[in-house]
């Protein structure tokens, strides 16, 4: 599974006192999502909720391709 994601949105969210975490530790989400869905549909986006250490998060992501195929773009946390 690959991932992406914008680096500085990445840092931001781990400043934020609510968040406290960035988007390289938030992939431990999707190794058990407790909770998967589609948030919208245009732009096609899902929604995976789970745990983080001893927290529950939800990441917003899209399903997008490139030259290497397949890789899960995360949006927001």
């Amino acid at each position: 599974m690959r991932f992406h994601f914008d680096a500085r949105n990445s840092q931001r969210l781990r400043k934020n006192p609510r968040r406290g975490i960035r988007f390289e530790e938030a992939q431990e989400i999707f190794s058990q999502p407790y909770y998967l869905d589609q948030r919208s549909d245009l732009p096609e986006q899902y929604r995976a909720i789970g745990w983080v250490g001893e927290r529950l998060y939800a990441v917003i992501f899209e399903i997008r391709e490139d030259a290497e195929g397949e890789h899960y773009h995360l949006v927001t946390l």
